[in-house]
């Protein structure tokens, strides 16, 4: 899978460190929010089967964080909110 980084171009993906969900908020006030709240926070992410907003670390290059949107199917990723494929 060819991962296209904004700052070096589409690149393979051994180059990469998958970050995990993407937008997922921070709690407004973590000492307020209970244990269960708290490990729903830091553990339980969507397990989407199609098209999934991701955060990717180019760790083998320009080491920045950068946001992609992949369908979790097919490993296509698009151009921001379009579903027009980048790479296949």
């Amino acid at each position: 899978m060819l991962i296209p980084c904004p700052w070096c171009g589409p690149r393979n993906e051994t180059e990469f460190h998958y970050g995990g969900q993407a937008d997922v908020s921070y709690p407004a006030d973590p000492q307020a929010v209970s244990d269960v709240d708290w490990a729903r926070f830091l553990f339980f992410r969507a397990n989407t089967k199609g098209i999934f907003t991701e955060r990717w670390n180019h760790q083998a290059g320009c080491r920045r964080w950068f946001t992609v949107r992949r369908d979790t199917t097919t490993n296509e990723i698009f151009h921001d909110d379009s579903h027009e494929a980048v790479t296949r």
